[in-house]
């Protein structure tokens, strides 16, 4: 008996460190766009560390889209890496005072234009923390550390050439759009982990019931 509860512990231990990690991941905003629109993306930063605070995050931008603007925030500052044709092949934010602390966000705005051609958009990311430590978000959708990726749509054929983003709304200005989206986006992270946990609990319950029953 004492055996099958210190299993379910350790059960119920692993999949909270799981859901722990799965939520916390670096990611840009939309998940979706049109091939050679003009787009505000939003880089969301959660801070998964418990002890130590983010302090910088490094975003590099592949071929399939150009950015050429970004929003200040307070308490950050930014620099921007550019190619031999000053064409801005990366940007990376670091904070003025503490960072991110393991119960905060952030949300990093930036403008640019969707490749005509482009298919998705990978944007990899370095998430650094106050002692050092580096978190590279680089890898492919299903790894343990991925790339936020965007996926891009074709052009509508009635669309013009001078298509500004996806989702603009009369009432929303880009940057209260982007934040209810981070929002959203935020939520369901966060959630399905949850269902996830729930499911394993449930699970693990029905076992240890079967168990009992036996014996």
């Amino acid at each position: 008996m004492k055996k099958m509860i210190a299993t379910f512990v350790v059960m119920l231990a692993a999949f909270s460190l799981f859901t722990g990690i799965a939520s916390a991941h670096v990611t840009v905003l939309p998940k979706e766009t049109i091939q050679g629109s003009y787009e505000m993306f939003t880089v969301r930063v959660p801070s998964e560390n418990e002890t130590v605070p983010t302090t910088q995050v490094k975003v590099e931008f592949p071929a399939e889209v150009t950015i050429s603007r970004f929003e200040p925030k307070p308490g950050w500052k930014y620099e921007v890496e550019k190619d031999s044709s000053g064409t801005i092949t990366s940007v990376t934010w670091t904070a003025e005072n503490q960072g991110l602390t393991s119960t905060e966000f952030g949300l990093f705005n930036m403008q640019g234009k969707v490749a005509d051609d482009a298919t998705e958009i990978a944007f990899k990311a370095y998430q650094t923390y106050q002692d050092g430590s580096v978190v590279e978000w680089i890898g492919a959708p299903d790894s343990e550390k991925p790339a936020s990726v965007t996926s891009v749509n074709p052009k509508p054929a009635d669309a013009s050439d001078d298509h500004h983003g996806t989702t603009e709304s009369k009432d929303e200005t880009p940057t209260e759009q982007a934040n209810e989206e981070a929002v959203k986006d935020s939520t369901n992270s966060s959630n399905a982990p949850l269902y996830v946990s729930i499911a394993a609990l449930i699970a693990a319950l029905v076992s240890l019931g079967i168990s009992l029953k036996r014996r």
